[in-house]
């Protein structure tokens, strides 16, 4: 049993150490010396108890013993291991000259390794310069040094900093190890920087020292990560061109990435080839590919491959049963995942708690909450799984969603009588906005009124979103009184709720009410976004309000806000509306001198503009002059195009441009078809109506209620045309004999 007396050799060295120190020992032994209390503190290291260590080092100085090396290298040891790191710098700095030790490498390296455990690789890095920068070149940093503070810095993520230590330990002359270069490159490769990561192989080559399997890997894993696959394919003829064989870890690298891209099929083959290669498959090869099956739903291959695995002498964990559970689970194939859940407890595995709540979580997203409450109390009182965070936070949204608050509460107590992190603001706020958006706002204000039950505070979230769901429903008073709570429970409202309760008065019509709140805005200093504007300024223009808009937009630029196209599109648009053509066009002039970049909505807004100011060749001219702009007429251009012409009774260019508009590929509009109808109705043009009320039926289009009612007035009884009823479509002929 040689392992276990190695294993058990200090606790015998201590114990024989307090025997021979035992009073009735007398003086027949002889005194502890440095070297034996060097040994006791090692031994002290090894099991784990370096506060004994501290102890006997206390022995030494009590007994005026002169440290050596070895002894204080050993206390910096004993410090480290318990975690007593700032003494340990202290220790080497400053204690160890007073002892009348010098610090060498293995004092240094031991130090450095502590700080960098401790995630103070910047600490390190600093005692790491201290180290370089004495002369002498006993305490010069060695590769162990170097390399320490490397990965120290890796292990935080702070890959720039460790590849600027590598350039510096390479200008020192200090040649790193394969473990050092592998560990770079490995970082590189999963920050996906693998140009860089291809430099340091280089590099590493041409410094003589040879890449191995693990420098391979990353590569490998790093490419197909990123889903350059030729790169993967030249670094596998690389790793063998210098006779390094990938094994199983290389393998499943790659068949993961190729699962994650969705290129299951792919991994089945190289899973499938491993053996012929030299790597047998294992659990981790089989969990990958199965997990690849399961999310592409393939679950003919899946089970196939599951029941292989004993064939291949591999034993199902839980691991692979739960990927087989969810697999079915998520897409509500409840009985499959059940008879699966039978089988793994046939094999002697129980569930664990990712198994429950998967069952759960499909349970609830089916509806079936009892069924869902059924596994959750067979978790807890049947198996003594106990259910975590993410169990009971699934469990609470789907009662609070369902309206069962009284059980959501049960459950929230029993998770703080757990002392599990019960729900914050951001699960309650996420279940308040899906119902609000369902229309459910009082449903939503039940949930916020739990929040305060529980003793949470609604943060601004909540109460925005709460504000947010009475404006959809329009009670825009319980939005304010949601608005007047938020204030008195101390949390000022910010621009994203002023905007929202600004915006829903604005399209009510309650344009007072959303100014008022607009200037409050402004008073307490919440400055407006763009958005805040357009919206407000929308508001006015469909009130009719033009010369307030004007104000607004005018306070817009003085206060610096941002103008883009969209708010110039609604001045514009709000100036033609009110009758303001004439000075919608200087608008536009000015912009256009200013270079403003126009879309679509801006000019098809100006050659509207330009018909209603009856200038016609110009409105023609910058429809013309559209493709040179690099803009391309939509449906509404075409619309407003053909409406005008109607108007001005050029009946023929307006039928060449809806033809246009057809050939395009622009669909029209039923409300162009119908106001198209209706014109040429009212104009006498019976054939070409007709010919517009076939494209109707062909465009699967439906005639408008003004639309009916107006070939009722003229084809029926007395009507205007009467006589002429049989020019048009015959489906629309009924009117005959209508009186």
């Amino acid at each position: 049993m040689p392992s276990e007396a190695c294993r058990d050799g200090p606790f015998l060295a201590l114990t024989l150490f307090n025997r021979v120190c035992r009073e009735e020992a007398g003086m027949r032994v002889a005194p502890p010396t440095i070297f034996t209390y060097g040994i006791l503190m090692n031994c002290c290291c090894r099991m784990g108890r370096p506060d004994l260590g501290l102890a006997y080092f206390g022995r030494i100085l009590r007994a005026g013993l002169k440290a050596n090396q070895i002894a204080a290298n050993t206390v910096i040891k004993c410090l480290c291991c318990a975690k007593h790191s700032d003494e340990a710098v202290n220790m080497l700095l400053h204690r160890m000259s007073d002892l009348g030790c010098v610090p060498d490498a293995f004092s240094y390296n031991t130090v450095l390794k502590s700080l960098c455990e401790d995630g103070r690789s910047l600490q390190a890095l600093d005692l790491l310069l201290q180290m370089a920068s004495k002369e002498g070149g006993a305490c010069s940093p060695d590769m162990v040094a170097y390399s320490t503070v490397i990965h120290g810095f890796l292990k935080e993520g702070k890959v720039d900093k460790a590849c600027n230590l590598f350039d510096e330990m390479m200008r020192q002359g200090v040649v790193p190890d394969v473990v050092t270069y592998s560990s770079i490159i490995d970082a590189l490769c999963k920050a996906g920087a693998m140009y860089k990561a291809e430099l340091f192989l280089w590099q590493m080559v041409d410094d003589g020292v040879r890449p191995d399997e693990v420098t391979y890997t990353s590569m490998i894993h790093g490419y197909s990560t990123l889903g350059r696959w030729k790169q993967v394919r030249k670094m596998f003829r690389e790793m063998t061109s210098r006779g390094l064989i990938p094994d199983t870890v290389t393998w499943n690298s790659f068949m993961d990435s190729l699962c994650k891209h969705g290129r299951t099929k792919e991994a089945a083959e190289v899973f499938f080839s491993m053996a012929g290669k030299g790597s047998k498959p294992n659990i981790v090869s089989y969990t990958i590919l199965l997990h690849g099956y399961a999310n592409e739903g393939s679950f003919a291959d899946m089970m196939s491959l599951f029941n292989s695995m004993k064939g291949g002498g591999i034993v199902a964990n839980c691991k692979v049963f739960n990927i087989l559970i969810g697999a079915y689970a998520k897409r509500g194939l409840i009985d499959e995942a059940m008879l699966i859940l039978t089988e793994m407890r046939g094999q002697g595995l129980s569930p664990d708690v990712v198994t429950y709540s998967t069952l759960i979580s499909a349970h609830w997203r089916m509806g079936k909450l009892t069924d869902a409450m059924d596994k959750f109390s067979q978790m807890v009182v049947g198996t003594g799984v106990q259910p975590d965070t993410v169990v009971y936070h699934s469990l609470v949204q789907f009662l609070c969603t369902h309206g069962d608050l009284v059980k959501a509460k049960e459950l929230i107590s029993e998770m703080m009588n757990k002392s599990i992190a019960r729900p914050n603001t951001a699960l309650f706020s996420s279940i308040m906005d899906s119902l609000c958006n369902e229309g459910r706002v009082i449903d939503a204000h039940h949930i916020f009124d739990l929040v305060i039950d529980i003793g949470e505070k609604p943060d601004i979230s909540m109460f925005s979103t709460l504000i947010d769901g009475y404006c959809l429903v329009g009670e825009m008073d319980k939005a304010c009184g949601v608005l007047d709570a938020m204030v008195s429970a101390g949390i000022e409202p910010n621009v994203i709720t002023y905007s929202t309760l600004v915006s829903r008065y604005c399209k009510r019509g309650r344009i007072d009410d959303g100014l008022i709140l607009f200037r409050q805005m402004l008073h307490k200093k919440v400055k407006p976004t763009t958005v805040t504007y357009e919206t407000t300024l929308n508001g006015l223009f469909r009130a009719g309000r033009t010369a307030d808009a004007k104000k607004i937009f005018d306070e817009m630029i003085e206060s610096g806000i941002m103008v883009s196209i969209s708010t110039y599109n609604i001045i514009l648009g709000g100036l033609c509306r009110n009758n303001c053509a004439d000075e919608a066009i200087i608008l536009f002039q000015k912009l256009r001198a200013m270079n403003v970049k126009f879309n679509i909505t801006t000019l098809n807004t100006i050659i509207d503009a330009l018909y209603k100011v009856e200038r016609r060749e110009e409105a023609n001219d910058l429809f013309a002059a559209l493709p040179a702009s690099g803009l391309v007429p939509n449906a509404s251009t075409y619309g407003v195009m053909v409406q005008n012409l109607l108007k001005e009774g050029a009946v023929e260019e307006a039928d060449s441009m809806f033809s246009s508009m057809e050939k395009s590929g622009c669909a029209p509009s039923s409300r162009l078809v119908n106001d198209v109808i209706r014109t040429l109705l009212e104009k006498g043009e019976i054939v070409k109506a007709g010919k517009y009320m076939s494209k109707v039926d062909e465009k699967s289009i439906s005639l408008e209620a003004s639309t009916s009612s107006l070939l009722l007035s003229l084809f029926s009884g007395n009507g205007k045309y009467r006589e002429q009823l049989q020019l048009l479509p015959a489906k629309y002929q009924f009117f005959d004999g209508i009186s």
